[in-house]
């Protein structure tokens, strides 16, 4: 059963995909089919069933700036790897739910793991962004607590981030990272008065000093701040929000899910920063 699926650029539809079972390799590059023994650069053997050409998996990328042999990804059950086989050029692997979340492959890395569920692979080309998806769609979950023997009794384990998804402070937060979880990993911040009126329609005496307030609670809350009874202010915290923002979306402290929390957009009203 296959386990990872390629879709090219401009993929009109299943038949332009390309499906990989574990173990299966797909070399891309420029040119319009494999190089002839499919040797990959560390010499190791990057066809699948032997040296020659027959049953090979290929994606072509026409473009001058594509090495005729890029790269070459190969599934592994319920995740993939990337060869870089480009002299000069690094890819970057983007997790396009991940908030602006990649890994970077450098030229001549071989077998780099991709941990992501979707991906976007970028290829640089000559002033070009090239890319082409990555699904894999098998991911493998604990069915069942699996305690060591003997590790199941006493204290349960403290969680990392306690969050109540109820609270106001919450809403505050999944205000801040909004703009990231629609879609735009390095889009600005909200202003404080942005976040105010988005908030509004289901919090009607909010204001900026409230808000302010909730997002100094988040700090000491999500431990970017020590507590003020400890009588240790800490280091001035500069960039407050976009700190909570970028530890939020990092360890899934908000999701895409909980933006339903917050009113509808037509509800709130835009104003300026």
């Amino acid at each position: 059963m296959h386990s990872i699926i390629v879709v090219p650029a401009h993929s009109a539809g299943p038949r332009d995909q390309v499906r990989l079972e574990p173990g299966e390799t797909l070399l891309f590059g420029r040119s319009s089919g494999p190089p002839v023994g499919g040797q990959r650069a560390d010499g190791a053997d990057g066809v699948n069933g032997g040296g020659g050409v027959s049953g090979v998996k290929w994606l072509s990328i026409a473009h001058d700036g594509v090495s005729r042999s890029a790269g070459e990804i190969t599934a592994n059950g319920a995740y993939w790897v990337l060869s870089n086989l480009s002299a000069r050029q690094t890819y970057v692997v983007e997790n396009p739910e991940g908030a602006g979340e990649h890994i970077k492959v450098a030229p001549g890395r071989l077998d780099a793991p991709v941990p992501f569920e979707f991906s976007r692979v970028v290829l640089p080309a000559a002033g070009d962004l090239l890319s082409f998806e990555v699904w894999a769609p098998r991911h493998d979950y604990v069915s069942g607590p699996r305690e060591r023997a003997g590790a199941t009794e006493g204290a349960a384990t403290t969680p990392a981030f306690a969050l109540d998804r109820s609270k106001r402070y919450f809403a505050v937060l999944t205000a801040l990272c909004e703009p990231r979880l629609r879609g735009e990993p390095h889009a600005p911040l909200p202003t404080m008065g942005q976040v105010v009126e988005r908030l509004r329609p289901g919090w009607p005496s909010a204001n900026r000093a409230a808000v302010q307030w909730n997002i100094d609670y988040l700090a000491v809350k999500l431990r970017l701040k020590p507590a003020p009874d400890t009588g240790d202010c800490g280091p001035r915290l500069n960039g407050k929000k976009e700190s909570l923002v970028s530890l939020a979306l990092r360890f899934d402290l908000v999701r895409e899910t909980d933006l339903r929390g917050l009113p509808s957009l037509g509800q709130a009203a835009k104003v300026q920063p």
